[in-house]
């Protein structure tokens, strides 16, 4: 393949391969992850500030364990470890690709004998007791058809008072909403300094992976699941934040 052709399937800048349903968390997209999502995400760095913000409430529970599934490059994981620094507390990540957790086991934190990372699916790793679960933009890479037995099992794994704090991509209520959010979320974008053939080829790439629900169906999995108590914490665009408390 000339170089001329390998142009055609990397972001520039970014150098995250986007061939045709074929997205995935390992080969270049790791050494880039955090570059690129910053500049796909609205308001990525705010919802890490924000979870680390609700973290404080869940802390002191008894079993003092953190989860956080889906945890890339581990930078949500440094950004709570550093705002309770003094507390004695296990932070486990739960990543499926290798090179993500190489990454994520590089970070300098404050303390790293609290902090573990299994290279795994989250289907595939049992959960043990926890004061917080989070899960950030991490769902909706999940098989719609397993995705309520996740839900299940982290409701089932929190202590009494617990929380679980998700982000997720969602689509819209209805075509003329979803059309707008669509268009909007592309401005967003190039206002980012992609154009609009890396636009296209990300979403071609992301066909069959990224499947978002709309916010209610998400609610309903968390209701389904247990939970009684959640509230929305963010929203931008087609991006949205939930707290929801066992």
């Amino acid at each position: 393949m000339n170089n001329n052709s390998n142009k055609k399937n990397i972001g520039q800048g970014d150098y995250i391969n986007k061939d045709l349903a074929s997205w995935s968390f390992d080969s270049n997209v790791p050494k880039n992850f955090d570059n690129h999502v910053t500049k796909s995400v609205p308001g990525y760095l705010d919802g890490h500030n924000l979870i680390s913000l609700y973290s404080d409430f869940f802390i002191n529970l008894p079993s003092k364990r953190i989860y956080d599934i889906g945890s890339s490059t581990g930078s949500l994981i440094e950004k709570i470890q550093s705002r309770h620094s003094k507390k004695d507390i296990e932070y486990i990540g739960i990543e499926p690709s290798l090179e993500m957790v190489k990454i994520s086991q590089d970070r300098k934190y404050e303390h790293p004998s609290q902090v573990e990372f299994i290279q795994d699916y989250i289907s595939n790793v049992s959960l043990k007791s926890a004061s917080f679960i989070t899960s950030y933009y991490t769902i909706q890479f999940i098989s719609p058809g397993i995705r309520q037995k996740i839900f299940d099992q982290i409701y089932n794994s929190l202590d009494w008072g617990g929380g679980f704090c998700f982000f997720e991509k969602v689509r819209a209520p209805d075509a003329r909403f979803q059309d707008y959010s669509t268009q909007t979320y592309n401005e967003f974008k190039l206002d980012n300094g992609y154009d609009l053939s890396e636009i296209m080829s990300k979403t071609r790439s992301l066909k069959g992976i990224l499947e978002p629900f709309t916010a209610k169906a998400n609610e309903d999995y968390l209701s389904r699941a247990g939970f009684k108590d959640f509230d929305i914490i963010f929203k931008s665009i087609c991006f949205m934040g939930w707290i929801a408390i066992k």
